[in-house]
């Protein structure tokens, strides 16, 4: 069973109907069907939060994260081992990349998954973990 990552980026454009969106729900379906497990780092949980919060209300976000509750996928928090937070740390320090997408980035590398992304920021991991381009 393939194991996927999904950045904030590629939910934000299937909650927003953009032109990934079919892809980024064929994943959802997949993962709900159990052919995936889907992950999302907590650290992307709230930058989806505060893209409602800021874009439209607080109600608002929280109406959206109790949808994300309802899909077939993992959040994983930072927790007690570092690891996961070392790893974005690492990322981050090279620059060029959010501490978002440096956790998402981590997030992948730790579960040996593919990071299901259209944001260009990941290009230069593109040699440290697989990416599944929905751009």
């Amino acid at each position: 069973m393939a194991a996927k990552v999904l950045d904030s980026w590629a939910l934000m454009a299937f909650y927003h109907g953009e032109p990934a969106a079919e892809a980024v729900e064929e994943i959802l379906f997949l993962g709900s069907q159990g052919q995936h497990h889907l992950y999302l780092s907590v650290i992307n949980w709230a930058e989806i939060y505060t893209a409602y919060a800021r874009g439209d209300s607080v109600a608002a976000a929280e109406a959206k994260v109790r949808e994300l509750a309802t899909l077939s996928i993992q959040i994983v928090g930072v927790g007690e081992d570092l690891k996961l937070a070392r790893q974005a740390a690492i990322y981050k320090a090279r620059g060029g990349i959010s501490y978002g997408d440096a956790y998402a980035a981590a997030l992948a590398k730790e579960r040996k998954a593919g990071l299901v992304t259209g944001d260009p920021e990941f290009k230069r991991l593109e040699k440290e973990i697989k990416i599944h381009w929905l751009i």
